[in-house]
């Protein structure tokens, strides 16, 4: 390996058909032997129609639905699943999701250095292995780094972003560096806690920007997928001379920080050629810290583009339209999760939905739609090809007492926020609810049962406005939902997207912070912190499989088939939770991280 910092191992397996075996030597002199797979390119085409056995992308598919078509495991054997395989990664906060690509899983690990490696998805065997070391003084400017959520491939390369903001390809085939490219400054408090995407030959990336620093301006990219050049960027905290800056008042554009894209990668739309990109919140949180005064103003818009869906054109990066989730925020509630995109008729039952728009009102049309819920918990469903706001619900409350959203205008779709849970001194404490409702652990959609199946933590913020923290709040924590305290906290619920309408939901004591995983086997797969995966029934939410892991289970499950058999690989280990001191029957051990993978019996 020529780059300076980088190592690539490849190991010696009995090589499948189609693979070819090279010798080499390392930087180090070592002859290593590596095998070559016979992978084809992954194209653009590839992308918008992948195959059903593969996963390709952070949700399988563009429109982020996280639905496999696969079907051999179904609710009729889902009960005989067993293990295959698994295999051992490096410590860290999991909260990873594999790809896989023609029967070979591409995994990245957490920690603190750039470590990928490529794996026989039928068995785990090693088929290569890279690893890189950041820089020395990494830990000095960034906190986040050491996690990427998904990788990204096109072409034969596979992308990664690393903690010291660069972006790095490797050849799929062999784990060879084919080239590492530099985004931003991480002395700057600039890193990467989620993964790329490939948009119309472009690598899309969003970016984490330390509170640390208070002078990281956050920014959306597109690169260059053979070279690594800057295309365009789109910074997510408008300027003081863009649209949108009169929306921060006074305060300076270097001041406008924080405002990030750290959750995840965008959505795409092809037919209408729109890129959906979900943003995060301001610092220092409250707004007297921030801003130094209180009174701001109540209601979108409001410190542009913070909690808001951004709809980008790919090529260029030029902002389309805006819907602005919650203004002005001072509770760090991040409107960042996935946007997933929906087609399906909008009929919303006034009876399960609290804000609809007017003009949709007993309509029953179908429309293309963005779906997205913050971590306060909100559910909102937006007309995708304007932004229009069609219909929202505070889920999972039936009030907004503590809620911070106070009120939506139905008509114009203008959020008001819930001023008295606003500090107007130093020292204010509140309770808010929720928080960390719904995280970066990601949500499922099935175009069969027209449902979205939605991971809940019932849990609240213990906050008081403090001018001496660098995030303006201390002392700052979770706590259960008031009432909750010794009772369930995590809830999965199966919500009807035409109507609003709740079809199912579970309930446990264990808070979550475990990805859905929705497939044509009318099967949703979920897992919680005490170690248990099940399987429901995806009509009706019966428990149909039910086993206990060996760690925390808090990264991404994925569906695949590989050697003409269906997988189901879930990764588990190290991420944690506030909440699991509150339910102190659970022991899951932290940190011993893995990818558990299971299967029908052969």
């Amino acid at each position: 390996m020529k780059a300076a910092g980088a190592l690539a191992l490849i190991l010696l397996l009995a090589a499948p058909a189609g693979a070819q075996q090279e010798q080499a030597d390392d930087a180090n002199g070592r002859t290593i032997t590596r095998e070559t797979r016979d992978l084809a390119p992954v194209t653009d085409a590839t992308l918008r129609d992948p195959d059903p056995g593969d996963w390709l992308m952070s949700h399988r598919t563009y429109d982020f639905q996280a639905f496999s078509p696969l079907d051999e495991i179904n609710r009729g054997n889902v009960h005989r699943l067993q293990l295959a395989w698994m295999r051992a990664m490096e410590e860290g906060p999991q909260q990873s999701r594999p790809l896989v690509y023609d029967g070979v899983m591409f995994v990245e690990h957490p920690g603190n250095t750039d470590h990928l490696q490529a794996w026989d998805a039928t068995t785990g065997d090693l088929l290569w292995d890279f690893e890189r070391q950041p820089p020395d003084d990494i830990r000095e400017h960034t906190r986040f780094g050491d996690r990427t959520r998904n990788l990204a491939i096109y072409g034969t390369n596979i992308y990664h972003l690393t903690a010291d903001a660069q972006l790095l390809a490797v050849d799929a085939r062999s784990g060879e560096l084919s080239w590492l490219s530099r985004t931003a400054e991480y002395r700057d408090g600039i890193s990467h806690s989620s993964g790329a995407m490939i948009i119309n030959g472009q690598v899309m990336s969003g970016r984490t920007c330390e509170p640390a620093s208070l002078i990281a301006r956050c920014f959306i990219a597109a690169h260059d997928p053979d070279t690594g050049d800057e295309r365009w960027r789109f910074y997510t905290a408008a300027g003081s001379d863009d649209p949108g800056g009169r929306t921060w008042g006074d305060l300076p554009t270097a001041n406008r920080v924080h405002v990030s894209a750290w959750g995840l990668p965008g959505s795409y739309d092809p037919e209408l050629d729109l890129l959906f990109w979900g943003i995060a919140v301001p610092l220092p949180y409250p707004r007297i810290v921030r801003r130094g005064t209180w009174d701001v103003g109540d209601r979108t818009p409001c410190e542009l583009y913070s909690n808001s869906t951004v709809a980008l054109r790919p090529g260029t990066g030029q902002m389309e339209w805006y819907y602005q989730h919650l203004p002005c925020d001072d509770w760090d509630q991040d409107f960042v999760q996935e946007r997933t995109l929906i087609d399906t008729v909008v009929d919303p039952d006034p009876d399960a939905v609290m804000w609809i728009n007017p003009r949709i009102a007993g309509t029953a049309e179908e429309r293309k739609v963005v779906v997205t819920l913050g971590e306060p918990g909100g559910l909102f469903v937006l007309d995708r090809e304007t932004g229009e706001f069609l219909w929202a619900a505070p889920l999972p409350y039936d009030n907004t007492e503590r809620f911070v959203i106070r009120d939506i205008d139905p008509a114009t779709g203008q959020v008001f926020i819930n001023m008295d849970l606003v500090a107007r001194e130093i020292g204010q404490q509140f309770i808010i609810c929720g928080h960390n409702v719904k995280g970066y652990w990601g949500w499922s959609y099935s175009p069969e049962t027209n449902l979205l199946y939605i991971p809940f933590n019932r849990s609240c913020l213990n906050q008081t406005a403090n001018d001496r923290a660098v995030n303006g709040a201390s002392p700052r924590f979770s706590i259960p939902e008031p009432g909750r305290e010794d009772g369930d906290l995590t809830e999965i619920r199966a919500i009807d997207v035409s109507t609003g309408r709740e079809a199912w939901r579970f309930s446990t004591r264990s808070p979550n912070r475990g990805t859905v995983l929705a497939t044509a086997g009318n099967v949703v797969f979920h897992g919680d912190l005490n170690r248990r995966l099940r399987a429901f029934d995806a009509e009706t939410g019966e428990v149909l499989w039910e086993t206990i892991l060996g760690s925390q289970i808090t990264g991404y499950p994925v569906t695949y088939r590989a050697g003409g058999r269906q997988y189901l690989a879930v990764p588990v280990g190290g991420a944690g939770n506030q909440l699991a001191q509150y339910t102190t029957e659970l022991e899951a051990p932290i940190g011993s991280n893995m990818i558990v993978v299971f299967a029908l019996p052969d």
